[in-house]
């Protein structure tokens, strides 16, 4: 059964016929004890069969622990948009709703291997040379979520120490919790820096040079 509407499948494919290089999305998964691992293996399964640019690369959570390392991947289901290298960008949790659009814009922007960044946001970014994760917990009725989402997923793809998570909060209450995390769009930096809303680029390329990792 698809998930997607007609009339979505063909938007999506009519935005596609503009990708420029081949795009992977990359999943973990499991067939146990993963609520949403199903529905997003079908989401995104169907999103790639919109264009022959796009491919899916299935990987089991508890078996394929090269992969899992390779890509840092801690819980599931989780999605990496891979292009001609991997930019950092993960989904944790199925992207429905408004964050479908995150994971849409994440695939053009990996096509295009461009950030779209201002110069001076390049800049600063560069100054990131240790290890940085960026953690943006979303909602899926949150309309504001998508831009936060997919600004830490620019910064990833402008600096190699950065991997940027969108992270779906109903889906991991324990991590909703342990962050403090009572609104969304909350990003959290290396555990030491957070802030709520979604900020304009200036700013929020400020709040993560905030973290003692910059």
């Amino acid at each position: 059964m698809a998930l997607l509407k007609p009339a979505d499948q063909k938007t999506l494919r009519d935005r596609f016929a503009a990708l420029d290089k081949d795009v992977n999305l990359v999943m973990f998964t499991q067939t146990l004890e993963c609520q949403y691992c199903e529905e997003t293996r079908m989401l995104i399964e169907e999103i790639a069969s919109l264009s022959d640019k796009l491919s899916v690369e299935i990987h089991n959570f508890v078996t394929d622990k090269d992969k899992v390392e390779e890509y840092q991947i801690d819980k599931i289901p989780a999605v990496a948009i891979v292009g001609d290298k991997d930019y950092g960008i993960r989904f944790y949790g199925i992207p429905a709703g408004y964050e479908l659009m995150s994971l849409i814009e994440g695939i053009e922007d990996v096509s295009q291997g461009d950030s779209g960044l201002n110069a001076a946001s390049r800049e600063m970014i560069a100054q990131i040379d240790t290890p940085t994760r960026i953690q943006v917990f979303v909602t899926p009725t949150c309309p504001y979520c998508p831009g936060a989402v997919r600004m830490a997923h620019k910064l990833a793809m402008e600096n190699e120490n950065i991997i940027a998570d969108m992270v779906e909060a109903i889906e991991f209450p324990y991590l909703a919790q342990k962050y403090g995390v009572q609104g969304v769009p909350k990003t959290v930096v290396n555990a030491d820096v957070d802030f709520v809303g979604a900020l304009p680029e200036a700013t929020f390329v400020q709040e993560v040079l905030k973290s003692g990792a910059a």
